[in-house]
């Protein structure tokens, strides 16, 4: 970042080939994740277009996972990669931990019905800085909310039971999930659902293995998880990518990342 000049350098050569997976983004996503994140560090109202982009000169090396060449799979780079990419760059200026690095995109469905939805989880802390580089203030992160390069809307409970085969068992905040920090991180959530037919369910998912990251003295949130909890007792646990036949009874338990915590905790 030159701030006399008013622009910055964003360079991503070192970034992984191009994955034989679908976790490759096309250029277009990691431009639009660039975009957001600066643009969320402008006070001034100004329009989104890509005029903001002007101050910026991103590289992004070809044949990359962010920058893909054809004919390579792209599905989860949108809705999973752009995450990591968003959470990185938050990282590398020092303004905020990371938030869950997810959409948890969970998928049911039969040859009669078909649903997809994206799952909250927990933002990051951060901290607001003066023009000298000091610390203002500090802000804690938020409990099950769609981050970064996602804003979807969940279906209703009532609507979803409605129109398809499920219950929805429950759907809460897991406290303490949030990682610990002079400003915490938001906590993510746990979702089950109940199946009432025999149905096959998916996740594409990150922040299984590796939790969001805490930032200054600030601790790293808690991983997500993925578990089908099926009507006989037994407990079958899935990995970020997984899928498994649902019978009636069945429960698909869903574990969003918490965010992470930002600053040392500081006792009184």
């Amino acid at each position: 970042v030159n701030v006399a000049e008013r622009s910055a350098v964003i360079d991503f050569v070192g970034t992984s080939a191009q994955q034989t997976n679908n976790f490759n983004a096309p250029r277009a996503v990691c431009m639009a994740a660039v975009l957001y994140v600066f643009r969320t560090l402008v006070d001034d109202d100004i329009p989104l277009n890509a005029g903001c982009l002007k101050p910026l000169q991103v590289i992004i090396p070809q044949g990359s996972m962010l920058n893909p060449n054809p004919p390579a799979s792209v599905v989860a780079g949108n809705v999973e990669t752009s995450t990591c990419i968003t959470n990185a760059l938050f990282g590398a200026l020092g303004v905020m931990a990371g938030s869950q690095p997810t959409m948890n995109n969970f998928t049911f469905g039969n040859a009669q019905y078909q649903y997809y939805e994206t799952i909250a989880g927990g933002s990051g802390a951060g901290a607001v800085f003066d023009a000298s580089g000091r610390t203002v203030r500090g802000f804690d992160g938020t409990s099950v909310v769609q981050t970064h390069m996602t804003n979807s809307r969940l279906t209703d409970p009532e609507v979803l039971e409605f129109r398809f085969p499920v219950v929805l068992d429950s759907y809460e905040i897991q406290r303490g999930s949030g990682g610990a920090g002079r400003w915490a991180g938001g906590d993510g959530g746990v979702r089950r659902v109940r199946f009432l037919q025999a149905m096959t369910a998916s996740i594409l998912s990150n922040g299984r293995l590796y939790p969001a990251f805490g930032m200054a003295g600030g601790q790293p949130g808690r991983a997500g998880a993925n578990r089908v909890l099926r009507a006989n007792g037994q407990i079958e646990e899935l990995g970020h990518i997984g899928a498994a036949q649902m019978e009636p009874g069945d429960v698909f338990e869903i574990s969003t990342p918490g965010g992470g915590g930002y600053g040392e905790c500081v006792t009184q």
